[in-house]
């Protein structure tokens, strides 16, 4: 049964471009902070863990905690929004993340700090599905390409800044902890912004929420995730591994027979029913796996095979960042103004593999003029097909699904750029291994990530040759993926865009207008 309620009055009406851009200011705002929570801690990890006293196992959970809790509750987040109102699940998601943050801040110890690190990252997952529910839920498709420039600029300034800001606040007087509690006040900001300008229908339904399969999904995702974040150390053929891989798929396969079965499951069976959602998944998770993947690794591959500093490394990348920006700003233009979508998103499709590709020839002395060609390339790529992946899925279901669809989209792209990290991350570290110590002598035989400039500049010559072409290596290995996602896109049916938002077609669907909330 479903019921609508409205602490206010008025029907659903779409907005003008003015409201929409005073709508969505807190969703961008609290998206930068999530995004930053990602990046500004890693220059920090070092003293971090040196303050804490804590074991060098600990700096990989201190990121991967976050990134476990983040991933796994992306699809219950979105559930969720198909059912409850969505303006108050955004300010529960910034709630965890405001108490995750001040308790990360103030953390005396390093178990504080990781059970900090869950609660920012289940603010991380209701943020990083609701964001685009959302803006699907006020914003036509044929509309979206419009601002998607704003979110191009949100998620480049976040991930460029991060790092930079983290470093800064580090050797700051301020500490280490401000790197934690710096976003605080933006999440603030991001509430307030939400209460006073955010408007969504309110439409309640009567039942039952599939725990047992919210449960056994995040389960299952989360015991392959810790075998993908863990398989090197634990030896990827062996029983560990085994035991881990085998329980994760068989917790799974009892979830698909629990969500077969339940009236409102958390990943509705029906979605991969439908072709474009179907394939979006697809390529969505191969492109995970190519793009973050490999340039992830680019920030290691300019300090230590070309010598810069953290913060240089850091504005090498603003090509990459540029090309994004710049493509997903054009063709979401392109797209409103035209209502033609797929040409775009073969466009970034074939350009993905071909930008890997290029990365694949670089070594240690590869100029960097070269790179930044390489990575307008790879940024244009990316930009093309990040977002009209989401655009095409959320075109072609009703608006009952469309939670559960944008945020199948974004789980699958997340899992795919865990895994994709985790693994090809372990062979980066394993080749580097095998170049500098073949025999397991002291140069690198400790896995330890060599300072450059304490190098003699003999033995600095061979570590940044074999940082150069084990990163080169690294980026080949990602091309398979990007063409299976250009075969996945391919196959994608291009279907005229709705001109009504997902408020409306839900207003439609219901048989009765919605209200809107105060």
């Amino acid at each position: 049964m479903t019921t609508t309620s409205a602490e206010g009055t008025g029907s659903v009406a779409a907005l003008t471009p003015r409201q929409t851009v005073q709508a969505i200011s807190g969703l961008m705002m609290g998206l930068f902070v999530a995004i930053l929570a990602g990046t500004v801690v890693s220059t920090a990890l070092p003293r971090i863990i040196h303050d804490l006293g804590a074991s060098q196992s600990s700096y990989t959970w201190v990121v991967t905690l976050e990134l476990l809790a983040m991933t796994a509750t992306v699809p219950l987040w979105g559930k969720l929004a198909d059912l409850y109102n969505n303006k108050l699940l955004l300010q529960l998601s910034l709630g965890f993340f405001v108490v995750g943050s001040l308790v990360a801040g103030f953390a005396p110890n390093i178990e504080v700090l990781l059970g900090s690190r869950v609660l920012q990252g289940l603010g991380g997952g209701g943020l990083t599905a609701l964001v685009q529910i959302v803006m699907a839920a006020i914003i036509p498709p044929r509309e979206l390409g419009r601002y998607s420039g704003i979110f191009g600029a949100v998620f480049a300034s976040a991930t460029v800044g991060g790092p930079l800001l983290g470093g800064f606040l580090v050797d700051s007087p301020l500490g280490w902890r401000a790197c934690f509690l710096v976003g605080v006040p933006f999440v603030l900001v991001a509430m307030f912004l939400l209460q006073r300008t955010l408007h969504l229908a309110t439409v309640r339904r009567e039942v039952k929420i599939d725990w047992w399969g919210a449960f056994l999904i995040t389960a299952g995702v989360s015991m392959l995730l810790v075998w993908s974040s863990f398989g090197s150390k634990l030896g990827w053929v062996s029983l560990e591994s085994f035991l881990l891989v085998a329980g994760a798929l068989l917790v799974l396969l009892v979830a698909v027979l629990v969500e077969r079965k339940h009236p409102e499951p958390i990943i509705p069976m029906d979605l991969f029913r439908n072709r474009t959602v179907s394939l979006s998944i697809v390529a969505s998770a191969l492109v995970g796996v190519a793009m973050f993947g490999g340039s992830v690794f680019l920030a290691q591959y300019f300090q230590i095979a070309q010598g810069y500093s953290p913060t240089a490394a850091g504005l090498m990348g603003l090509p990459l960042i540029i090309g994004m920006m710049g493509a997903s700003t054009v063709a979401g233009g392109l797209i409103t103004k035209t209502g033609k979508w797929k040409i775009y998103l073969v466009a970034g499709s074939v350009l993905l593999p071909i930008g890997l590709a290029l990365f694949g020839t670089i070594d240690a002395q590869t100029s960097k003029y070269v790179l930044w060609g390489f990575m307008l390339v790879l940024g244009v790529g990316i930009g093309l097909v990040m977002q009209n992946l989401v655009l095409a899925a959320q075109n072609d279901v009703p608006a009952r699904e469309l939670g559960a669809a944008t945020s199948a989209v974004s789980f699958f792209r997340s899992m795919g750029g865990t895994i994709g990290v985790s693994v090809l991350g372990a062979i980066l570290a394993n080749n580097i291994a095998e170049t500098l110590n073949p025999g397991g002598g002291a140069t690198g035989g400790s896995g330890a990530v060599p300072n450059i400039a304490e190098l003699p500049p003999a033995i600095r010559t061979v570590v940044e040759n074999a940082y150069g072409d084990a990163t080169a290596e690294l980026f080949m290995m990602s091309v398979p993926f990007a063409v299976l996602a250009l075969i996945a896109v391919v196959f994608i049916k291009e279907k005229p865009l709705l001109t009504t938002s997902g408020a409306e077609r839900r207003a439609a669907e219901e048989g009765e207008p919605d209200k809107l909330d105060a």
